[in-house]
């Protein structure tokens, strides 16, 4: 059975995620700032833009003005493109020098517990804490990733029916709740410091 995500809400641009494993990562690096369903379509922006498709080869050793000028083409890749290409050309090149171009090394070399990934999630450029427990929670609720502990490494993330994140996004009503679960929290955030 194939993998059927909903992260995007465009057809393609979910069977990409679903397939690739680079595509989800660097749609996760790309969640801050912009919706989350439009930073899960900048891989497949990228994808249709470069020759050869979506590869960490490639993008790790292209010029970095061209990489940057790929992500800038409108539609750009995200609102920030400059910095965020960057960030996605540093990822890639960081894949690439620490786990020989493939992307699932990074949850599956060695055998790791939770632990272990969410250790080596913080240590890719672009990922820092949350972000990286909110991909070990997508990896373990919706990609089938089942490393022993990856629930507790993940913290509320990976908390069973929760509507926290990306990694909670199934389909169109629970991306309306994951929604109101972030603006129930900024403004619980704005009320405490006021």
């Amino acid at each position: 059975m194939s993998l059927t995500l909903h992260l995007a809400g465009d057809a393609d641009a979910d069977a990409l995620l679903a397939s690739t494993p680079l595509a989800l990562l660097i749609g996760m690096l790309l969640d801050q700032q912009i919706p989350m369903e439009v930073a899960f379509a900048g891989p497949r922006k990228l994808d249709e833009r470069l020759d050869g498709g979506l590869d960490v080869h490639t993008i790790a050793e292209m010029d970095e003005d061209a990489f940057l000028a790929i992500c800038a083409t409108p539609p750009a890749v995200h609102r920030f493109p400059g910095s965020m290409g960057k960030r996605v050309q540093d990822l890639c090149r960081f894949v690439v020098e620490h786990y020989d171009g493939d992307t699932t090394a990074v949850w599956t070399e060695g055998d790791p517990n939770g632990k272990e990934v969410l250790k080596r999630l913080k240590a890719l450029p672009g990922y820092g804490d949350q972000k990286a427990r909110i991909f070990l929670a997508l990896l373990g609720k919706q990609i089938g990733v089942e490393v022993p502990g990856w629930r507790d490494a993940a913290g509320a993330y990976g908390e069973d029916g929760s509507r926290r994140s990306i990694a909670d996004v199934v389909d169109d009503q629970t991306l309306a709740e994951v929604r109101e679960f972030k603006k129930a929290a900024k403004a619980a955030a704005k009320a405490a410091k006021a």
